[in-house]
């Protein structure tokens, strides 16, 4: 049996045990007890839970029917109940009458159910094969007025004597498409048009289904009428002798609804009874159910928006006090910056103004040593001794000089260091800049004075002779400032020059002193390092922990060759940039990349810890290649070496060796 036909199959026996329970309940046969403590449920009789208010009792059975993890017969029971209790009782246990009212005491009837031999109740058409049919009875109880008038609902008509032949053992007839194709040219505006088939074929009726709302309640009374109007309806279907041909129709009621046979079958299973009273009054209840929830929704939105108000003012509050601390940071920040810089100013000036003091004695001891020498030699009385010792002392104090302009010339450097590694650019640009203001003064003096002797040009002319004594001393002014300015300007290009030279020779030095450094395999405090390159040691240490001893090595390997692809990747980049308290803003390494966590997660914090070093490094040193680049470097203090602590480190190795080939 394929799917669908199992859950058709399904389906058809939930709707029959549905009704089979609901008829059960409107019968009394099932009864729904209510107490001073609440209702009972009738079908869970052995719940822990026995009370319950009219809406927990709408609940329970709407989860019980709507319930994926109950049987079939008890989700069609409580269905039936949820159906029998918004119908019939009210919140008091009262039942409700057809207009929705509550009322005392008055049982629920069924009208009596005309007995016969026709199996479906209505009466047989000219295609019976069991001869000509009784009258039809009108039910007990049925006569209401037209306000109380119950109909099925969803609203459905009834076509009856619809022509059929026999063929192949069976009754057959046109299909309900072409009635409903019909009835839609007719402007009824039919849902669809169901055939009432029995087990010899097509009865001769079918079921036209309206819109459940009152524009199909409308087209199903002109369906009523258009076929009373042609002298078509329900009393000519049953007063009428000879039916003939004709087409007969009629609105589905109460008598239609319990009647035996197919058609009371089709209608019990697939629709209810309502008034129009009981059905105006259900749409009240909606719609005031309706404005109720959207009021409700309505002061929750309001509340939402207060909220959300509040929320926006403390945040733009919160705002205007973090751009105010930030304003105040900055200005202390500026003003640290300047305190530096000034205490660094001072500290060179008088590291120079001692430097140069120092010098100025020697000087003064050079020069009086040199006189000393000189009126030594001018004594002819003077021993060997006395000048063996002139000489000795002479050499060492040029010793004693010599170390001394060492001394200063490491001092000078490393003040020198000391001030670019703080200052940097903004010294160059400082002094620059005071460069052009002394050049822009001295153009705008050449100026001037050209200016002046123009004006004194006119005034020669009158034969003043101050006046030309004048001129004369300007021009030669002029003509020495324009000497200075293009002394300055060829000094200027000079030193721009030299310090580029200075520049070139320093990197060339170092570029060739990291070469020398990389053949070296010793171990020493400066060395070569690959900045950016992968150190292998934690993850041979994880892997040792995780797989065979056969496997390290190789496992290893792998990971490490797959990490050093990520750090090539220029695509990948585990950074994000953070202010700090003063506002700089630098790059760190995002520990919430989706990479580096599942790394750390599955090898542990040392592989991550050495991925994490290499990233930076390659960041530092080449962020858009990221290639190794080989550094200088003080592993001693884990920092980038100076050229001076290299050049020092290959003097003391030289040494070294010096010394190993004496011995």
């Amino acid at each position: 049996m394929s799917a669908s036909s199992e859950e058709d199959n399904n389906e058809k026996y939930f709707r029959d045990m549905e009704l089979k329970y609901y008829k059960e309940l409107t019968r009394g046969v099932i009864r729904v007890k209510y107490t001073d403590s609440g209702f009972k449920c009738p079908l869970c009789p052995g719940k822990r839970k026995q009370d319950y208010q009219y809406k927990e009792l709408l609940q329970h059975v709407a989860g019980v029917g709507k319930s994926t993890s109950r049987s079939v017969k008890e989700r069609a029971s409580h269905v039936a109940l949820e159906r029998y209790i918004l119908r019939h009782l009210d919140e008091k246990g009262r039942r409700l009458d057809e207009k929705g009212h509550s009322k005392t005491s008055k049982k629920s009837e069924f009208p009596p159910v005309p007995d016969g031999d026709h199996k479906s109740g209505y009466p047989r058409n000219h295609h019976d094969e069991e001869g000509p049919s009784e009258p039809y009875k009108k039910p007990e109880g049925s006569t209401k007025l037209d306000g109380d008038q119950e109909f099925v609902y969803p609203w459905m008509g009834i076509i009856a004597n619809i022509q059929t032949e026999w063929k192949n053992g069976k009754r057959v007839a046109d299909s309900g498409a072409k009635l409903r194709d019909e009835l839609s040219r007719k402007g009824f505006g039919p849902q669809k048009v169901n055939p009432i088939w029995s087990y010899k074929g097509h009865t001769g009726f079918a079921i036209v289904e309206f819109k459940n709302d009152w524009a199909g309640f409308n087209n199903a009374m002109s369906f009523e009428k258009s076929y009373e109007v042609e002298h078509c309806g329900k009393r000519n279907y049953y007063g009428d002798r000879n039916l003939g041909s004709k087409l007969y129709g009629w609105v589905a009621r109460r008598d239609d609804y319990y009647a035996r046979g197919s058609i009371g079958e089709h209608l019990s299973k697939n629709a209810d009874l309502k008034t129009v009273s009981a059905k105006e009054a259900e749409d009240q209840r909606k719609a005031s159910k309706l404005v109720s929830n959207l009021t409700n929704t309505l002061e929750i939105k309001s509340l939402h928006l207060k909220e959300m108000q509040n929320k926006y003012l403390e945040t733009n509050t919160s705002l205007n006090t973090l751009m105010e601390q930030k304003d105040k940071m900055l200005k202390a920040y500026n003003e640290q910056i300047r305190t530096m810089q000034q205490t660094a100013h001072d500290h060179f000036a008088q590291i120079s103004l001692e430097h140069h003091k120092s010098t100025q004695h020697l000087e003064e001891q050079m020069k009086r040593l040199e006189q000393r020498e000189k009126e030594l030699l001018q004594r002819e009385a003077q021993n060997e001794t006395e000048t063996r010792e002139l000489h000795d002392e002479k050499k060492m104090i040029e010793r004693a000089t010599l170390e001394q302009k060492k001394a200063d010339e490491k001092v000078l450097t490393l003040a020198e260091e000391q001030k670019r590694e703080k200052e940097k650019l903004h010294h160059k640009i400082i002094d620059l800049e005071r460069k052009l203001d002394a050049r822009q003064a001295l153009e705008l003096e050449i100026e001037r004075m050209r200016g002046a002797l123009h004006v004194m040009e006119h005034m020669s002319e009158d034969g003043d002779m101050e006046v030309k004594r004048k001129m004369d001393a300007i021009r030669e002014d002029l003509m020495e400032k324009e000497e200075e300015l293009e002394g300055s300007e060829a000094l200027q290009q000079a030193l721009v020059i030299k310090e580029r030279k200075s520049n070139d020779e320093l990197q060339d030095a170092r570029k060739e002193l990291i070469m020398g450094l990389r053949e070296v395999t010793t171990r020493a405090n400066i060395g070569v390092k690959r900045m950016g390159e992968l150190d292998s040691k934690p993850f041979l240490a994880t892997m040792k922990r995780k797989v065979s001893k056969v496997e390290v090595q190789q496992k290893a390997l792998e990971l490490c060759s797959q990490w050093e692809d990520y750090l090539r990747d220029p695509s990948w980049h585990p950074f994000k940039v953070k202010v700090d308290e003063n506002g700089n803003a630098e790059k760190e390494i995002n520990e919430e990349d989706e990479y580096l966590n599942k790394l750390k997660r599955e090898y542990g914090d040392e592989v991550w810890q050495a991925v994490t070093t290499a990233l930076k490094e390659m960041n530092d040193y080449n962020p858009s290649g990221r290639s190794i680049v080989p550094e200088l470097w003080n592993f001693k203090e884990g920092r980038k070496a100076t050229l001076t602590e290299g050049v020092m480190h290959i003097l003391k190795q030289w040494k070294l060796h010096r010394q190993k080939k004496r011995y």
